[in-house]
């Protein structure tokens, strides 16, 4: 049997981003990497309710030679440990900004994250979600048949198309989520 999941964007929906002229960066060492409050129980209350817990994350920086995969994958490392009902981490490094790439198929906006791990978990897309806090999110979500819930911290960039909810923190996310399942 299909099981339902969340999907879930990492920097700016479980960790902290670095915000610079309106505009949402990763951390940059494992040291910077700090969730935002309430990560570690509401990952846990949509756990318990069912869900499979996914992270699908673009780290365009590894491709782009700016970033080590060491330290993404410490950082992942770091989040599977305060958050333990985390069942899988999905990154993509392709550097995107029309660089081809193998990866390419599995970078935001592209769903192939959530296809790949859908078919390896045995995943039922029709009653999972996506969560995040970019329109790539959004679009990746809308892409693979989920539902939609965007977190809005006012950058500058825009939606192109809209969430089946907007919310203001991953807390509320998680809410939202459990009250509509």
């Amino acid at each position: 049997m299909l099981r339902p999941a969340i999907f879930l964007d990492r920097d700016g929906t479980l960790n902290r981003q670095l915000i610079r002229d309106g505009k949402p960066y990763p951390p940059a060492t494992a040291a910077e990497f700090d969730l935002f409050p309430g990560v570690t129980e509401s990952c846990a209350q949509l756990a318990a309710a069912g869900f499979v817990l996914v992270v699908v994350t673009n780290q365009p920086d590894v491709g782009r030679g700016t970033q080590s995969q060491a330290v993404v994958e410490a950082m992942h490392a770091k989040l599977l440990s305060l958050v333990p009902s985390l069942s899988r981490i999905e990154a993509c490094y392709a550097p995107g900004q029309g660089v081809a790439h193998p990866d390419a198929r599995r970078r935001k906006p592209e769903p192939g994250m959530l296809l790949d791990a859908a078919r390896d978990l045995g995943l039922d897309l029709a009653r999972s979600w996506m969560v995040g806090d970019r329109w790539r999110d959004i679009d990746c979500g809308r892409r693979a048949g989920v539902r939609t819930v965007f977190i809005d911290f006012g950058y500058t960039e825009e939606l192109r198309a809209a969430p089946d909810f907007t919310v203001s923190s991953f807390a509320e996310a998680a809410r939202t989520i459990l009250s509509h399942r």
